[in-house]
């Protein structure tokens, strides 16, 4: 594990790190802030469509708020790379940056492409004894998002909070996620409804603690990929505390992230902060 580059920011450091990935069989990269003095937990962050590790570090402005909060964050890249896999780069939402946090099952992407391994096992682990810090929650956006909520309700020991801007809460159900778990997964649909977090509050997959979603009303995905409604639904029909937040004039960019990063950082701290 390395440092490729490290910026002072706000009294700690922002910093890009590359690894070697057992789950990947590639060189993964992620982002971290590091505040100064006592850390309080960290929060890890997924990213959505095309993103990088670079994405939320750079342009969601959370660094103030996590070092008046001593909370660290760490951002990990959205697929492997330096692969050359059929399709993995002939569309952007298949592939390179679009792993949809899954462990894939099909030819070729079974080798590579275990995101939900790389993320619960791997990452989880780096944050344990490379940052010495036990206590852990997730967020993330769109597709980021998809993987925050499911990956938080199937792991709720491991996460002590969860939260989502614009997930996608019902991949099953969008053309979007189909064609991804089709090329993921492959046909059997009984496969897919492990990575769907309406799926998994569905079979009683909950969390103990309120889950934050925040979801603009102007966001172009929100009928057509995103189905927030459905996660709200299935929380009051399963028993899961959740907060949705639908913001007026709102789309779905960066813009709309940083604009609620403050309460969402905030939300967690409160959770991280008493344990």
């Amino acid at each position: 594990m390395k440092i490729l580059k490290s910026h002072k920011t706000f009294g700690g450091f922002t910093q890009f790190w590359s690894h070697n990935s057992e789950s990947t069989k590639t060189e993964m990269k992620f982002s971290t802030y590091i505040p100064s003095g006592e850390i309080k937990g960290c929060l890890l962050w997924l990213s959505g469509l095309t993103c990088t590790e670079e994405n939320f570090i750079m342009k969601a402005g959370a660094q103030k708020y996590l070092a008046e909060t001593g909370l660290m964050v760490i951002c990990p890249d959205t697929s492997p790379r330096g692969l050359n896999l059929p399709n993995e780069h002939v569309s952007y939402d298949f592939g390179s940056g679009a792993s949809f946090y899954v462990d894939a099952l099909t030819e070729g992407y079974k080798d590579y492409y275990q995101m939900y391994s790389y993320i619960v096992d791997e990452i989880c682990s780096i944050i344990q004894q490379k940052f010495q810090q036990n206590n852990i929650s997730i967020s993330g956006h769109s597709m980021g998002g998809h993987g925050a909520l499911m990956i938080g309700l199937k792991n709720p020991a491991k996460f002590i909070s969860i939260s989502a801007f614009a997930p996608i809460v019902n991949p099953i159900q969008c053309d979007l996620g189909i064609k991804n778990f089709t090329g993921y997964l492959g046909k059997d649909q009984s496969l897919w409804t492990q990575y769907d977090a309406c799926e998994l509050l569905k079979a009683g997959n909950k969390h103990t603690n309120t889950i934050l979603i925040h979801q603009g009303l102007a966001d172009e995905s929100l009928e057509r990929s995103l189905l927030t409604p459905h996660f709200e639904r299935a929380s009051q029909e399963y028993g899961q505390k959740a907060e949705i937040k639908y913001v007026e004039g709102y789309d779905h960019g960066y813009y709309f992230v940083s604009t609620f990063v403050e309460e969402h950082i905030k939300f967690h701290k409160q959770f991280l902060g008493d344990n």
